[in-house]
């Protein structure tokens, strides 16, 4: 009996381009968001001929193409006209109005912008925007720590779309009402994906990431029936290429149900978001919470304090919000007691994703 006829060679892969399981790639088709595709082009279609396009809210749940559609719908503009300038911008990361207008700055490509104001680099932006027109993509939208740019963004550019994309449909109700009234955004939620569809978007990215033939039916059918049930496409992306990368490990020209449990297994502590992602501020709260499960809010921001911080309480308390969001933390709401309503700030416990 061969011992080695079905293992890899050094030179041979079972991928073809693992960069088409991470998921920020974009396929060259989308399935199962052509309607959600033609409503956002038809709310900025209005910019190709000179006129002011339609705002819109998109929300749903976490891992469901929100981004994905939008990004598309971009990608097709670029290649349709040169006189709609889109922008996109995670506010993840750049989560207040200068870090997002020098990112703007980035992407627009101007130069020499150092030592130079908020004010004088957003002027220099719309009188660039002002010669054609723009569509705004403002993704977790609800991560901004200061609305001012979108007032800004209504004020002065004139003809522009501005899509903000969350989790939290609610969210629009925190704007101000100066804003809001001005943004008039239409509202679009996208509905999570059935089972069917799940597998289908699983089986296309296949055929991206894998070469023909590796994966074993019965391996798929759990992994995609896992993913339908965590309904978030992202794990089941992040499933497949451990997966992948434990079958490699064993030189094995197949990906078998060992190998999907072994990737199930490896994600048990699996956080779509890492600490590392969270901006600084967040990232500090979130340490001396580890080191102080359980504690009272008021106690925390105290600790948070006494190590440097210098946010004031309702900045850290908007952080507070930002890791519960994200389910980096628990907020337990107590009331009476001797020091009257209160919150209990605790570590989440990871989900397990090997129960299946």
């Amino acid at each position: 009996m061969p011992l080695f006829k079905d293992m890899l060679k050094s030179e041979e892969s079972l991928f073809r381009d693992e960069i088409a399981l991470d998921y920020d790639f974009l396929p060259k088709n989308l399935p199962y968001r052509d309607k959600e595709q033609k409503y956002i082009a038809q709310c900025i279609f209005p910019l190709t001929q000179k006129r002011n396009g339609k705002n819109l809210l998109v929300h749903g749940l976490p891992g469901i193409g929100k981004t994905a559609a939008a990004k598309y719908v971009i990608r097709d503009l670029e290649n349709e006209t040169e006189e709609v300038i889109p922008l996109y911008v995670n506010c993840w990361k750049k989560n207040s109005t200068f870090k997002i207008i020098t990112d703007f700055c980035d992407q627009l490509g101007f130069k020499f912008v150092q030592n130079k104001t908020k004010e004088e680099l957003f002027d220099m932006i719309v009188k660039e925007l002002n010669k054609k027109s723009a569509v705004f993509v403002l993704d977790e939208v609800d991560k901004l720590e200061d609305y001012d740019i979108l007032y800004l963004l209504l004020e002065d550019v004139y003809r522009k779309t501005i899509i903000m994309i969350t989790n939290y449909r609610k969210w629009v109700l925190e704007l101000d009402e100066r804003i809001r009234s001005r943004m008039n955004p239409e509202m679009m939620e996208f509905k999570a994906y059935n089972s069917e569809e799940t597998k289908g978007i699983l089986k296309h990215r296949l055929g991206y990431a894998f070469v023909p033939g590796v994966w074993e039916d019965d391996a798929f059918e759990i992994a995609a029936a896992k993913t339908a049930e965590l309904n978030d496409i992202r794990q089941g992306l992040y499933i497949l290429k451990e997966a992948g990368l434990a079958a490699e490990a064993e030189s094995s020209r197949k990906i078998n149900t060992e190998h999907v449990k072994k990737a199930l297994a490896k994600i048990e502590d699996y956080h779509l978001k890492q600490p590392t992602d969270l901006e600084d501020e967040a990232k500090q709260i979130l340490d001396i919470i580890k080191d102080n499960n359980s504690k009272k809010i008021g106690d925390i921001f105290n600790l948070y304090v006494a190590s440097g911080g210098n946010i004031s309480y309702k900045s850290f308390q908007r952080r507070i919000n930002i890791l519960e969001k994200e389910k980096f933390i628990t907020v337990i709401k107590t009331q009476g007691g001797e020091e009257g309503n209160t919150s209990i700030i605790k570590l989440s416990q990871t989900k397990k994703l090997t129960e299946f």
